[in-house]
């Protein structure tokens, strides 16, 4: 079984952040990552920079797509804000 693929990268959140399921929004300086698992699924977690606390990015995980559009997807959609969630893969 291969080891999962995954990207980390810095973004400064457009106003009203991002939505996390377990503390609500987050806003200024954060960190993504992007997991694509080997079940197929997508997992997108969010940090703000340099914490020790990981969040779910509400909506996460999704459950097929291209991993690495969706994470510039998420990307593109904290950087522009409204309580951000996770990306929908095209259909």
């Amino acid at each position: 079984m291969s080891a999962p693929r995954r990207w980390e990268d810095h973004v400064l959140a457009g106003p009203g952040g991002a939505m996390t399921d377990e503390v609500g929004v987050i806003t200024g300086d954060l960190t993504l990552r992007t997991v694509a698992g080997a079940d197929g699924k997508v997992r997108f977690e969010i940090q703000y920079l340099d914490a020790d606390e990981w969040y779910t990015l509400t909506g996460s995980p999704v459950a097929h797509g291209d991993p690495y559009a969706l994470h510039l997807a998420a990307l593109r959609a904290v950087r522009t804000g409204g309580g951000a969630g996770a990306p929908r893969p095209r259909a």
